[in-house]
């Protein structure tokens, strides 16, 4: 192999590698601030004294609409309504919703989706869901926490969304590492896609394009067993059955029936 070709080949890796640090850079602080990239939050707690191996990614949006326009938009996120992201991606080809679904209940702690448990909740402001122990991903046992703040600013309203993670094990560091990259590309599309339905769509309830069926997995294919038992997704497509049990283990949610 001539020196060129070798020479080439390191610089094309370089190349690959700079550029990886640089889209991480950036899409793991899209939007914040450095003092909202600095600031504690009410998750942060939950990933104390575990292993080292971790990642946080903090990222905001402005929004135009005042706090109790955002909220119920945050209420229903992954809740049912899906996730505002790329839904061929995340919502098995179902469109989020672009209204405020009538049948979707307010935040319960103990709500669990795919993302985990609702381990922290203030009304109008605050969401924290909480995975708990015992996952893995690409081989390494990992826990994660997103944390969603939402606060008035400017005559509208700021949002802060970070999302946390801790791994132990041979492959941790690349299962942090794959996990920023994907989180990136979805987080992103998500704060826009909240941004976008507070700002075109307000508080509306109907959605002439999308008129609700009655179904409860008509907007989100992952399911949400909610605090009262209650499913909504579509079942059998994602187990969260779990994300319930650890919620009781953890003396978030008292009610231990069987979701019905």
């Amino acid at each position: 192999m001539s020196l060129h070709i070798i020479v080439s080949a390191v610089a094309v890796i370089l190349g690959l590698i700079i550029c990886f640090r640089l889209f991480i850079a950036w899409g793991t602080r899209w939007g914040a601030t450095p003092a909202e990239c600095a600031r504690q939050m009410t998750g942060d707690a939950y990933l104390a004294g575990g292993p080292p191996v971790r990642v946080a990614m903090t990222r905001a949006i402005s929004i135009s609409k005042p706090p109790e326009v955002v909220w119920p938009w945050l209420a229903q996120l992954g809740r049912g309504a899906g996730w505002y992201s790329y839904d061929r991606l995340d919502n098995g080809g179902k469109a989020s919703a672009r209204h405020l679904v009538s049948w979707i209940p307010a935040p319960q702690m103990g709500d669990a989706t795919v993302i985990g448990y609702l381990c922290h909740l203030e009304p109008g402001r605050e969401l924290v869901w909480w995975a708990g122990e015992g996952d893995r991903f690409l081989g390494a046992q990992y826990r994660m926490m997103l944390d969603i703040l939402l606060t008035p600013a400017d005559g509208g309203s700021r949002l802060v969304m970070r999302i946390s993670g801790d791994a132990a094990g041979p492959n941790s560091r690349l299962s942090m590492g794959v996990f920023q990259v994907i989180d990136t590309i979805m987080a992103r599309r998500q704060l826009l896609g909240l941004k976008e339905r507070a700002e075109t769509y307000g508080s509306r309830t109907v959605d002439s394009d999308q008129p609700e069926n009655g179904r409860r997995d008509q907007y989100q294919s992952y399911v949400v067993i909610y605090a009262s038992g209650q499913i909504a997704g579509l079942q059998g497509h994602e187990e969260v059955a779990y994300r319930r049990q650890t919620a009781i283990a953890d003396k978030v949610l008292v009610d231990s029936k069987e979701g019905k």
